[in-house]
């Protein structure tokens, strides 16, 4: 069992990837893109510190539940928390269900070396986004991604380039907290600049 540094999770969304996924954002990230869709969840500080166990057992009664097609890990950046993830991520394919990452590390960079466990965690993704956002290069027909130099790595036979361009009917998700706060997920809304 690992423990893990988690900014939020939604258990059932239609915004966050193909079909309904649980969406589950790691809290840290080194990188600071311009324009991220989540600067709340950069900082590397605690946040709720989930065990893996909690967090599959949640995934699981999601499944039942809800009928989700598989989770997506976001962030902040999960290849961070790699090792942490794996637990998640094989966890998750053993319920037969899809993994889904967005790093903004390049997939050549996603060493061992460099991130305990990245190797694992890429043995137990189906698809994986990479790339950082770079707001100079917004993505106008691509489901999921903010600018064009984002990529699409099919590492399983459960998904192939026709998602990139399906129609993606909900691609924001408005809720209201039960503290009454107002929460958003799915892509941000680009605001174009005179620059």
């Amino acid at each position: 069992m690992s423990y893990l540094n988690i900014a939020a999770v939604v258990d059932q969304t239609n915004a966050e990837g193909p079909g309904l996924r649980t969406a589950i954002w790691v809290q840290g990230c080194l990188k600071r893109c311009r324009g991220c869709c989540n600067p709340a969840f950069l900082e590397i500080k605690p946040a709720k510190v989930l065990s893996s166990e909690d967090i599959c057992q949640r995934i699981k009664s999601n499944y039942q539940n809800y009928g989700i097609e598989g989770i997506t890990l976001l962030g902040g950046e999960p290849f961070l928390q790699a090792a942490g993830l794996v637990d998640i991520a094989k966890f998750t394919r053993e319920l037969g269900l899809t993994v889904m990452i967005f790093t903004g590390y390049n997939m050549e960079e996603l060493s061992d070396e460099k991130f305990k466990g990245a190797l694992k965690l890429i043995q137990f993704t189906d698809l994986l986004i990479d790339g950082e956002y770079d707001h100079h290069q917004p993505e106008t027909n691509r489901n999921w991604v903010g600018s064009t130099n984002q990529n699409f790595h099919y590492l399983s036979e459960r998904y192939d380039k026709n998602i990139e361009v399906d129609d993606n009917l909900i691609t924001n998700e408005w809720r209201i907290s039960s503290e009454n706060n107002l929460v958003v997920n799915g892509l941000p809304f680009i605001i174009r600049s005179s620059e």
